[in-house]
């Protein structure tokens, strides 16, 4: 079964409506062999699309995975970008600020960690927290010595989403491209995922209380995510909403969407020039003569 990108991307000016869209379809491989034959050739042809980024050093290109707890980011992480040499790609992940990033604005943080041209760089979590989590948290604005009504005012959000949106367009200009995915879990699945890492002891340190507190803003982090993904999905800095409840066919999907962006970048081996060429036929004849 081939798989349509466009079926999970979040198009300029949608509404979105989460229970609209599915955390779960019809599988794209048809045996646990299948899959693993199927992201093995996805990850070659990604180390081989890497490389050209590398060695071109014209574009980088930023990932951003966001997602409810235990939706498989890490995992997806781990298994679709396995191929590719550490050299040429860097994953952050960001947890609660620290005092020091609570003193700068909301987007300094994440942007010290932006990829340099030529590399692939991965944020579990980014700047979209602020316009997540906080927004299902206002109180947390207080500490960000933002004054607001309540923290509801409506306006800081529209700011945040005005400046998150400055910035892509800003980086799509530098080169920089920017593929942003939601693994879209359901509330049951996560449920059963939370059990599992109570139940297998290798998973207990995976789990934590405050996951199971959070459970119990679901809808409010459901409308954040809606209003999140309809301001700032651009033609430039798309988001694709991801079903997560099969954590195999959630990967393949990943994998195939970043292959077709990186394929939209027509990468190639720089051309060596015939200044250059003389000079590596020079060096070639004088490490000729030193054998032996």
């Amino acid at each position: 079964m081939k798989i349509d990108v466009d079926d999970f991307r979040v198009h300029a000016g949608d509404k979105v409506k989460l229970h609209k869209w599915p955390t779960r379809v019809t599988p794209v491989y048809t045996s646990k062999a299948d899959y693993q034959e199927l992201l093995r050739d996805h990850v070659e042809r990604l180390s081989a699309l890497q490389a050209k980024l590398y060695a071109a050093n014209r574009y980088a290109v930023l990932i951003i995975f966001q997602a409810m707890d235990a939706a498989g980011k890490d995992g997806a992480i781990k298994h679709v970008m396995s191929g590719v040499n550490p050299q040429g790609c860097q994953v952050f992940s960001f947890k609660h600020p620290s005092a020091t990033e609570l003193a700068h604005d909301f987007l300094w943080r994440t942007t010290r960690s932006l990829p340099e041209r030529g590399r692939i760089g991965i944020f579990n979590r980014s700047y979209y927290e602020e316009v997540l989590i906080v927004r299902v948290h206002p109180e947390i604005l207080y500490g960000e010595g933002v004054e607001t009504d309540g923290g509801t005012d409506g306006d800081v959000w529209r700011a945040r989403y005005r400046s998150i949106a400055d910035l892509e367009r800003h980086l799509h200009r530098n080169n920089t491209r920017i593929v942003k995915f939601f693994l879209h879990l359901s509330k049951e699945e996560q449920r059963r995922r939370f059990l599992a890492r109570i139940d297998e002891p290798e998973k207990n340190w995976k789990f934590s209380l405050a996951d199971v507190e959070e459970r119990r803003f679901w809808k409010r982090y459901m409308k954040a995510y809606e209003k999140c993904l309809a301001a700032t999905s651009t033609d430039h800095a798309p988001w694709y909403v991801v079903p997560a409840d099969d954590k195999p066919n959630a990967r393949l999907i990943v994998s195939q969407i970043l292959l077709e962006t990186l394929e939209g970048l027509r990468l190639d081996y720089p051309e060596t020039t015939r200044a250059r060429r003389r000079e590596l036929l020079a060096i070639r004849k004088r490490l000729a003569r030193e054998r032996g």
